[in-house]
């Protein structure tokens, strides 16, 4: 069976509208910058500058001069904002170092010509406009990401495709067969396509892989032995899983003043981090900032002895990257030997 000229003409057409929008995506990148720094090994340096770029454990921080340098975090990075009480800032948790941030780095240079950073300080309301600025970024970036991906695999299969056309073309006359054989391969490929798409978009979605509530006594932030049990679990699940973040709250029942309740809400959530960094060595740039709710958002009622008890509690939640933990796509093609 002869293919149709109408569908190859169709097929390359296609092609070329999709190569020439992947032209006018690319010609819309004119960003320049200055050039890039190498820190000398040992030498210490400090720097000023935003956020451009920010990757799992480096970020790179272009000064005023549009020249970029890499900086890269570790354990032992202290992450402060400034000001506060006796001018010593509130502590964050390097996931909060944001594109957009502008924001001062103390550190030394490694091999690798980076800044390793020991300090790293910035303004309260400068983290909430990197936060807005993130928070409407994204999803354009994304978008335009997932469109580049997208037109660098069509071309790549449009090249490959079009080597095999005449192929195609001249086994189709003799062998219908054949042609259903090719059009299960391109179905696959297609299939293929689709698959690696959703899991390159996947990889700013963190899911919940495990949740769990421990409790404490009226007034208390001191774990018991059952609580550290659970802690262990999560733990062990946190540093078999790749891509991880954890995140921990902490609550009260209505006993008290709102502003006790408060308190005595961050000193448990302050205790079972500590718990978790000192007995299981969970690195502090895997916990986003933890935080102490009170009173609020009960899971009972307050009005019972029960209800207060589980109230008076910390919420863990092991949370993993969906890109990262998703298979990656298989392509299988599909052969026939003619008609039955």
């Amino acid at each position: 069976m002869q293919i149709p000229k109408f569908r190859i003409f169709s097929l390359m057409l296609a092609v070329s509208l999709l190569a020439f929008s992947a032209s006018a995506i690319f010609a819309q990148d004119t960003t320049a910058t200055a050039g890039a720094r190498t820190v000398t090994s040992g030498e210490k340096m400090k720097i000023k500058g935003v956020v451009t770029r920010r990757d799992a454990d480096t970020f790179t921080v272009r000064d005023n001069n549009g020249v970029d340098t890499t900086v890269r975090l570790d354990n032992s990075t202290s992450v402060k904002a400034k000001g506060g009480f006796l001018r010593s800032g509130a502590n964050y948790a390097q996931t909060q170092i944001l594109r957009g941030l502008n924001l001062e780095v103390d550190g030394r240079g490694n091999a690798a010509g980076e800044l390793v950073a020991e300090k790293i300080r910035f303004n309260d309301s400068d983290l909430r406009v990197a936060r807005a600025v993130e928070s409407r970024a994204a999803p354009l970036e994304d978008r335009a990401s997932n469109t580049e991906t997208k037109l660098s695999q069509v071309e790549q299969n449009a090249q490959r495709l079009s080597g095999q056309m005449d192929e195609l073309a001249a086994v189709a006359n003799t062998a219908k067969g054949g042609a259903r054989a090719a059009q299960e391969t391109a179905d696959s490929a297609v299939a293929g396509v689709t698959a690696t798409n959703d899991r390159i978009s996947a990889l700013d979605d963190y899911v919940p892989q495990s949740v769990l509530a421990v409790n404490f006594r009226t007034g208390s932030a001191v774990l018991s032995a059952d609580s550290k049990t659970k802690l262990d679990e999560i733990a062990t699940k946190a540093l078999n899983a790749k891509g991880y973040v954890v995140e921990v709250s902490g609550f009260t029942d209505t006993t008290g003043s709102v502003d006790r309740n408060r308190a005595l809400s961050q000193r448990r959530a302050d205790t079972v981090i500590r718990y978790l960094v000192e007995n299981h060595r969970i690195p502090l740039r895997r916990i986003v900032t933890p935080y102490g709710y009170g009173e609020s958002n009960p899971v009972a009622e307050n009005n019972s002895r029960t209800g207060r008890a589980q109230n008076r509690r910390v919420e863990v939640k092991l949370l993993v990257n969906r890109g990262l933990t998703s298979p990656a796509p298989t392509m299988t093609t599909s052969s026939s030997s003619g008609d039955r």
